[in-house]
């Protein structure tokens, strides 16, 4: 009679039964206190108990990691999120709508440290239409810019919107914002202005980065100058 070869216990048959046997270890207690292991600290052998006290310290110092890490990141959204106010409040006292779209440039340069800022907005009121800040963006920059949903970061790859920098040589990276009434996403109404951010670090601008702040700024700034349509 032909039997069919029993399988081989493995590892994971071994871990399995330990798993849905919890009371093993309560009958046989004698086998934790002989169980050695390899220290990851060395050469030498601890004992189970050892080896989970290392584990469980390994664990403790990964959390206070994370938490020193969240509690660095919270300060600085906070100086961030305190700038944008500061930011929001020269916006609002701004008096004359013509000025509006330097006190922009010069808010972002002075409160974010931005070294070159620029912006464009069309489809203006008639009395502003002639403003610098309403001349040289083509069609396909206000089509670029009503397509973005959201700020665009990354390397100078030699976009036509770095011409209103006034050192564009120098940029290495660059954010693009969309200006747009409402939410920055909200595709159904036309981008009526672009906000170019550059920098000569090639990293301030990442495709990586976080955008939310960015995003935050591009609605802000939207807002204040919807006073010049």
């Amino acid at each position: 009679m032909n039997t069919s070869p029993v399988a081989p216990i493995t590892e994971d048959d071994i871990a399995q039964f330990l798993v849905n046997t919890p009371g093993f270890f309560e009958r046989h207690a004698q086998l934790l206190a002989s169980v050695v292991l390899a220290s990851e600290h060395g050469q030498r052998t601890v004992s189970l108990q050892e080896r989970q006290a290392e584990m469980l310290r390994e664990r403790i110092k990964g959390l206070e990691q994370r938490i020193m890490e969240m509690m660095r990141n919270g300060g600085e959204n906070a100086t961030i999120a305190d700038k944008i106010q500061q930011w929001t409040r020269e916006l609002v006292a701004v008096r004359d709508p013509a000025e509006v779209p330097v006190a922009v440039e010069q808010g972002i340069v002075a409160w974010f440290e931005v070294p070159q800022v620029a912006l464009r907005v069309w489809d203006v009121a008639p009395a502003y239409a002639q403003g610098a800040h309403m001349q040289g963006a083509s069609g396909d920059v206000r089509s670029f810019a009503s397509s973005l949903t959201m700020p665009f970061c990354g390397p100078n790859l030699g976009f036509e919107t770095l011409a209103w920098l006034p050192q564009a040589d120098q940029v290495q990276s660059v954010a693009l914002l969309p200006l747009r009434d409402g939410a920055i996403d909200d595709t159904a109404r036309p981008a009526f202005g672009l906000l170019v951010l550059g920098s000569p670090d090639a990293a301030r601008f990442d495709s990586t980065m976080g955008t939310e702040f960015l995003a935050r700024m591009a609605e802000l700034a939207s807002a204040a100058l919807t006073r010049l349509r």
